[in-house]
């Protein structure tokens, strides 16, 4: 067995719930769901929640004490907004509580060969928000099932350029989420020295395993209190 199947095998409850982002990403989500949604995160130690912009504030008091943080998703779900909107948005996100950031890739402009366009976008996104706090974790959404192979190694060669902490598969909006070969891939093209997350499709143990063996060092989803109680 290799070294990171040998971590894989002696991961602890703990030690995963510390890669997961509690996700909760739902139009039709209420306050309530995000207070429900934080309750759970302190409760089992997730990495962060994951929420939309406007329920900042209030995870950032809810979770105010303990050490789960709070990341704000911007340019959801398609990334096609205004470079300087989606820059507005990151900005604020940070000023009110979020201490990470995951970005949608403005696909569109990407397939069309606007390259340069694309990583000023994220490189604006990841000023704005470091303006802000310094500390700033930025990810970035590829949407991975609108790219094949080749182009998925251009989008995470342009987001390590930009600047970014990691790069993310999927919004969990498109027509596929997550996959451990594009997990994979990821990992083989950004390095160690930048993250993945693999976000999906990951509903249960056996798939959140697998891509932390294929690579993944942080995981998003919105099961992950059923992952968590399925480990014994």
């Amino acid at each position: 067995m290799n070294s990171r199947g040998s971590k894989i095998a002696d991961i602890s409850r703990t030690g995963l719930a510390r890669l997961i982002d509690h996700t909760l990403l739902k139009p039709e989500a209420t306050p309530d769901d995000i207070a429900g949604l934080c309750r759970q995160a302190k409760e089992y130690g997730f990495a962060t929640v994951c929420v939309h912009p406007c329920y900042v504030p209030a995870a950032y008091s809810l979770l105010s004490g303990s050490p789960v943080a709070v990341c704000a998703v911007v340019g959801f779900p398609l990334g096609a907004n205004a470079p300087s909107v989606k820059a507005q948005e990151a900005a604020v996100a940070v000023r009110e509580g979020a201490s990470e950031v995951d970005v949608v890739m403005n696909a569109g402009l990407f397939l069309g060969g606007y390259k340069e366009l694309v990583q000023k976008d994220l490189e604006g996104v990841i000023q704005a928000a470091r303006r802000e706090n310094p500390g700033a974790v930025i990810k970035v959404i590829l949407e991975t099932c609108l790219l094949n192979e080749r182009e998925k190694i251009e989008a995470c060669r342009l987001v390590v350029a930009a600047g970014a902490n990691f790069v993310k598969t999927s919004t969990g909006f498109g027509k596929s989420g997550a996959t451990v070969q594009d997990v994979a891939l990821l990992r083989r093209t950004v390095g160690p020295g930048v993250g993945v997350k693999a976000s999906g499709g990951i509903r249960n143990l056996s798939t959140a395993l697998a891509m932390v063996k294929a690579g993944a060092d942080r995981l998003g989803t919105s099961s992950g209190v059923v992952i968590i109680n399925e480990m014994i």
